[in-house]
């Protein structure tokens, strides 16, 4: 494992330690299991308030309850430092990846590349399929993408097959077809 991403493991857990260390302050307040007119429960609200106010803000706009703001806050930075987590995990990866495919030549290359383009259309039909479960379609400009990158697989597809209610298998369709064009070219540069 690399020393930046050994570092940002720590830095992550340090982040949600102290997002639960203010959360714990919050609700000792406000449950008065401290006074918060004494000196420690204004040490406490001063440490955890400017943490917290934007995350009880949020929730006020959301009709969500904002005692429930330090919990929701540790629950945020410990999915955005997984999130942040996985991103550098898989650049680090990938350039890994890449320095041993150019190292190795064109072929290698090419083989990387080919790989990277399959597994981008295949996360863009899952996105496509997944948004449309849950009312994402088309025109919501998070899915947008995964439309553009897929549509030119996915709508001829959807004209030659055969309906089965409303089940749609064009995506499942080209997923097998993207696997069958990976192996071709796969075949023919290997």
């Amino acid at each position: 494992m690399p020393p930046t991403l050994l570092i940002v493991r720590y830095v992550v857990f340090g982040a949600v330690v102290l997002a639960a260390l203010a959360a714990m302050a919050s609700w000792l307040v406000r449950e008065r299991h401290v006074s918060p007119f004494g000196p420690l429960g204004r040490f406490l609200r001063g440490a955890s308030d400017p943490l917290l106010d934007p995350v009880e803000t949020r929730l006020l706009r959301m009709g969500g309850n904002p005692r429930h703001a330090g919990w929701w806050l540790v629950a945020g930075v410990a999915v955005i430092g997984l999130l942040l987590l996985a991103l550098l995990g898989w650049l680090v990866n990938s350039w890994f990846t890449m320095s041993s495919a150019v190292q190795y030549g064109p072929r290698a290359t090419v083989f990387m590349l080919v790989n990277w383009a399959y597994y981008v259309l295949v996360a863009a039909l899952w996105v496509r399929v997944i948004g449309s479960w849950l009312g994402a379609f088309r025109y919501n400009r998070w899915v947008r993408p995964a439309y553009l990158l897929t549509d030119w697989i996915v709508e001829p597809l959807r004209r030659l097959l055969p309906r089965f209610g409303a089940f749609d298998w064009s995506p499942l369709a080209a997923w097998a077809a993207l696997w069958v064009i990976k192996r071709i070219i796969l075949s023919v540069v290997s």
